[in-house]
């Protein structure tokens, strides 16, 4: 997870969405009520449109009209999802890959995280491919979406680093001033190059302060782990990252990933993907120019692409940018 500090004329807010927690740092202190409406207003719509747990919600209706095999239009909103997410897994090689709604149902998680815990009587699955993000037919002209049979989307890798972009730069754009969403550790940055904000790492396996700190300027900056969110599986513990070529959590030699990246986006589709792929990922990082920090199970941190390797040191981390 990261924390977050605001600059000396800032001002924090706090709360929570999507079973996580939310924050929301402005450089301008009048601005806050305007920015917490905001805030909220692309969390909920973001909500409403990529919910896998919502009876109402697009993404849910778009898997009901999937079934007859025929294209089916989508909003602006979910469009840009689905997008967003198709580029994850053609960026990380297939290992981000939104098709794997249906392995995440099998695996327990078919409703909000908080009603998942402490755990699922479910037989543990066997395992079973997604069936691959290149089977989802997009045309971005007519705004339709064609799933092949029995495919079910699973946007959450991607639409909570979105829903952080969009908030993020909507705030500055809209009233002007920098602007830091922190949703679960998936953090974006929008206003001028030379604002700068502190924010520290740390994750439910580290106790005390938190091990490093950055500052980070416009751009992004991503968690991935499998310690928060887990849970009983038929006596099994389980977590939320699947790898798509077995449909189940996958089994990993990282705690945790953080990525600085050019936008939340970006660091969260590289955070990710590392879990997933595992000792190859500091060397597919390296070559992306992405700077990095990866934990191992024992603990020992791994930094690369020029990631301040001293724990006590609060430096900048320059942003660079995937390749498209």
């Amino acid at each position: 997870m990261s924390t977050v500090a605001p600059q000396s004329d800032g001002v924090i807010y706090r709360t929570s969405a999507w079973s996580t927690r939310v924050d929301l740092v402005i450089s301008e202190r009048a601005s806050l009520v305007a920015a917490i409406a905001i805030l909220h207003g692309e969390l909920d719509r973001i909500d409403a449109v990529t919910s896998r747990f919502r009876a109402d919600s697009e993404l849910t209706h778009l898997h009901s009209e999937a079934k007859t095999g025929h294209p089916v239009e989508v909003s602006s909103d979910l469009l840009e999802a689905i997008v967003v997410a198709l580029r994850a897994a053609a960026l990380s090689d297939g290992t981000v890959d939104p098709t794997v709604g249906e392995a995440m149902g099998r695996i327990g998680y078919d409703r909000d995280f908080a009603q998942i815990v402490p755990g699922r009587s479910t037989r543990f699955p066997d395992a079973s491919p997604a069936p691959g993000w290149q089977s989802v037919e997009l045309d971005t002209k007519s705004s339709t979406v064609c799933l092949s049979t029995g495919t079910m989307l699973d946007l959450g890798a991607t639409a909570k680093a979105l829903a952080a972009d969009r908030a993020a730069h909507a705030i500055t754009d809209q009233l002007g001033c920098a602007a830091l969403v922190s949703l679960g550790g998936d953090v974006a940055v929008a206003g001028e190059a030379m604002t700068r904000f502190d924010i520290g790492i740390s994750d439910v396996f580290t106790e005390g302060p938190c091990p490093v700190n950055v500052a980070l300027g416009p751009g992004g900056l991503a968690t991935s782990g499998t310690g928060a969110r887990r849970w009983l599986l038929d006596g099994r513990t389980v977590h939320h990252i699947v790898d798509p070529t077995t449909g189940l959590p996958v089994d990993t030699c990282w705690q945790t990933v953080s990525v600085v990246a050019g936008s939340c986006v970006d660091a969260n589709i590289a955070s990710t993907a590392s879990v997933i792929k595992g000792p190859a990922a500091p060397g597919w990082l390296e070559a992306l120019g992405l700077p990095a920090r990866l934990v191992r199970l024992d603990g020992h941190p791994v930094t690369v692409a020029g990631w301040p390797s001293d724990p006590e040191e609060n430096a900048d981390v320059d942003l660079r940018r995937m390749r498209a």
